[in-house]
């Protein structure tokens, strides 16, 4: 199965502060090789970790795709007017690039299930290919 990553479970994976630190361990490890991250996620993750964490962890956390843990899905021209569609169309909660992104890539690769910390987000946007997005942890 494979599942779209979000940067609040890649975040608290990295930071062993965080609450849900030792459930988003343990869904990236659960998940191997069958994670996807929309390239706007990927650069808002790494900045966040090194901002909080440092360099040494933004690396770790960049080794996921190095090593094939990690896909990271380019956005197309076609997803950039999706996301504009969808933060237009969700603009009172203020769904941003990166979420729409997630939103996006699910869609266009056929992902149900999204890792994310942001339930409310992705429980109140109604994605094109499924009902609704199964969230977790």
């Amino acid at each position: 199965m494979t599942v779209a990553l979000d940067t609040g479970v890649a975040l608290a994976a990295a930071d062993r502060d965080e609450p849900r630190h030792r459930d988003c361990v343990e869904l990236l490890l659960g998940h191997r090789s069958q994670l996807v991250m929309a390239a706007p996620a990927v650069a808002e993750t790494a900045w966040m970790i090194e901002s909080r964490l440092g360099p040494a962890a933004e690396t770790r956390f960049l080794a996921l795709v190095t090593e094939g843990h990690l896909q990271v899905e380019d956005l197309t021209l076609d997803d950039y007017r999706r996301c504009v569609e969808l933060i237009d169309t969700y603009a009172d909660m203020g769904l941003g690039l990166v979420d729409a992104s997630v939103i996006t890539i699910a869609e266009r690769l056929g992902i149900a299930t999204i890792a994310t910390l942001n339930h409310r987000d992705f429980t109140i946007v109604r994605p094109r290919h499924t009902e609704a997005f199964e969230l977790i942890p």
